[in-house]
This record gives C-alpha cells, sequence and structure tokens, in this order.
C-alpha cells in the first residue's frame, strides 16, 4: 500500500505543475480564430482525451493488479504455478496498442491532409499570395499581386484564404501563428506552402520557433486581420504614401539584427527570389565577389599558363633533343 502512495505522489507531482502551467496565461493554441487553427486544435484535444483514458484504464489496471496479488501474511510458502503462456491474453496485449495507434492515426492523417490545402469552404475563392522571406532576425513579406512589401507585419482580410510561400534568406527558421494554424518551416533555396484563413477580425501573434541566435527571441510579428474594404484601403494608402524598396536598402535588410516595422511600395522579387536555387550566392555578396572573381581570373590567366606549361615541355624536349644528338656526335 505504501508503495502505491508513493506511486500516486509521483504522479500528482509530476502532473500538477502541467495543470497549472495553463492557469496564469490564455493558451492561444487552443483559442483558434481560424478553421486550420481549430482542425489543429479539436485533434490536440481529442488526442489528449483519448490519452488520458488510456492512462486512467493503466493506474485502474494497477491498482486492481497491486492490491489482488499483494502479498499475505497467512502466503506462508504458496508460490503460484507457472504459466507457459496464454495465447488470447498474448493476442490481447499486441492487439491493444495496434488499434491505439489506429485510432490516433486516422483522425492526424485526415487533419494534415486538411491544412495542407484550402481550408474547406474557401475553395471557390483565389487565395491572396504571401511570399515570406525570413532573415536574421526579422520577416520579410511580399505581396507579388499588389507589389508592396512589409517587414514584421501583415495584414490580411478576413475570411479569404491567404497562401504562404515560405522560404529563407539565411539559416532555417520556422513561422507560426497559433491562432491561425500550425508551424511550418522556412529554408532556403526551397519553397513550403502554407494555408490559412482569419475567420474574425482582430490582431494574431506570430513569431519564429526555430532557435537562430542572438536575435531569436525578438524575432516575431503581427497579423493583423480586416475586412475587405479595410484591405483595400490599406494597398490603396501603401501605393500613395510608402517608398520604393532599393537593391541597397535591400542588401542591409539581410544583415544581422533586430528592425522596427517597414513598409515599401515595391518587393524585392523583382531582383531576387530566394526560393530559386542560386540565391544562395545572393545571401552572401562578398562571397560571391570572391568565388566568382577566382574563377574569372582563372578564366583569363587559364589560357597563357597552359601556353607556358606546353612552351616548358617544349624547352624540355629541345633540350633533351640537343643533348640526345651531342652523344651520339662524341660516339662517332
Amino acid at each position: 500500500m505504501k508503495a502505491l502512495k508513493k506511486v500516486y505522489g509521483l504522479f500528482l507531482l509530476l502532473v500538477t505543475p502541467l495543470i497549472l502551467a495553463g492557469c496564469e496565461n490564455k493558451l492561444i493554441v487552443f483559442d483558434p480564430k481560424g478553421p486550420v487553427a481549430r482542425n489543429l486544435s479539436d485533434l490536440i484535444i481529442f488526442s489528449i482525451i483519448f490519452m488520458l483514458i488510456i492512462v486512467a484504464v493503466v493506474f485502474i489496471l494497477f491498482t486492481v493488479i497491486v492490491w489482488k496479488y499483494r502479498a499475505r501474511p497467512n502466503d506462508g510458502d504458496f508460490e503460484p504455478k507457472e504459466e507457459k503462456g496464454n495465447h488470447i491474453l498474448e493476442i490481447i496485449w499486441f492487439g491493444i496498442p495496434v488499434l491505439i495507434v489506429i485510432a490516433l492515426m486516422i483522425p492526424t492523417t485526415k487533419t494534415i491532409y486538411e491544412v495542407e490545402d484550402i481550408p474547406q469552404g474557401y475553395e471557390e475563392e483565389e487565395p491572396l499570395v504571401i511570399h515570406v522571406t525570413s532573415a536574421d532576425w526579422k520577416w520579410i513579406f511580399s505581396y507579388p499581386d499588389q507589389n508592396i512589401e512589409t517587414v514584421n507585419y501583415i495584414n490580411i482580410p478576413k475570411d479569404h484564404p491567404v497562401q504562404f510561400k515560405l522560404t529563407s534568406a539565411g539559416t532555417m527558421q520556422s513561422f507560426w501563428v497559433p491562432e491561425l494554424g500550425g508551424q511550418k518551416y522556412t529554408m532556403a533555396n526551397m519553397q513550403t506552402n502554407l494555408y490559412l484563413v482569419a475567420d474574425q477580425e482582430g490582431s494574431f501573434y506570430g513569431r519564429n520557433t526555430n532557435f537562430n541566435g542572438r536575435g531569436y527571441a525578438h524575432m516575431d510579428f503581427e497579423v493583423q486581420a480586416q475586412s475587405k474594404e479595410d484591405f483595400n484601403e490599406w494597398i490603396h494608402d501603401v501605393k500613395k504614401t510608402a517608398n520604393k524598396l532599393t537593391e541597397d536598402q535591400y542588401d542591409e535588410l539581410l544583415e544581422p539584427g533586430v528592425v522596427g516595422r517597414m513598409t515599401f511600395n515595391n518587393t524585392h522579387l523583382d531582383w531576387i527570389d530566394h526560393a530559386k536555387g542560386g540565391s544562395a550566392d545572393y545571401i552572401h555578396p562578398e562571397l560571391y565577389e570572391i568565388q566568382h572573381g577566382e574563377e574569372k581570373e582563372q578564366e583569363l590567366d587559364g589560357q597563357p599558363e597552359i601556353e607556358s606549361k606546353h612552351q616548358s615541355e617544349n624547352d624540355q624536349s629541345e633540350q633533351h633533343s640537343d643533348s640526345s644528338h651531342m652523344e651520339d656526335h662524341s660516339n662517332h
């Protein structure tokens, strides 16, 4: 009985901090503001309840077994008979875990396929395309159709699908807006896609969830969901008031550092797309110049080097021929 109390005490010691950890602040993962986040939240809740039921059954069976087969003072030298095997019990022990995995696998697989495409109910709408470029330590958002660019914030229309095309101008990072959907990695020289919808107006917090150096804690951004009218008005204001982004400004923006919000009346996609192959050289222009400068120098100097080599070989051949001729003459 003392051993049983110790087990329950240890269980409470481990579980209590987890329960209390959610009491101070609102868990925004369980406060979805869109269909994608709602699907993920429902899956998490289902998985937690399902696993709690399994844990409860295991602890109940554990308690029953410990109590029923506990040692008693009047047992004496009693020894239970040896069991050589029970096929029915073995099938049950193996079958139950398989059924548990299947029960979790079916809704998980279904949800994964759902969140990788435009959410149900929005299939007929053309998604707003936003290119997301992560850099140390800021987020760059490009609207190619609207030809505007923002840094560390985005505006999106409410009740409209948004396709985020994710890439990185440096290290691998992770894009996550908990109230709207799950996280997805951004990686250089490739593109990943993420579909999100906000079915409520408001401001939603987004951040990088993959550690990438000293500025990691400051690499967050805001998603502002607004009515379609307000969104169109914002686009119009940006086109009228924002400055153009130059290539030199963009080069400075890619330098490691923390910056505030910025808005531009064009996008860096005019000269570079980090999702395409070969863009890695653009991240380090000094490396590009050194690397390609050496290649150019080799191209220019390669031919004279070859001629010089051939000339040296010819000279050696002539010297060898002359020495052979002199040797023959001496023999004669």
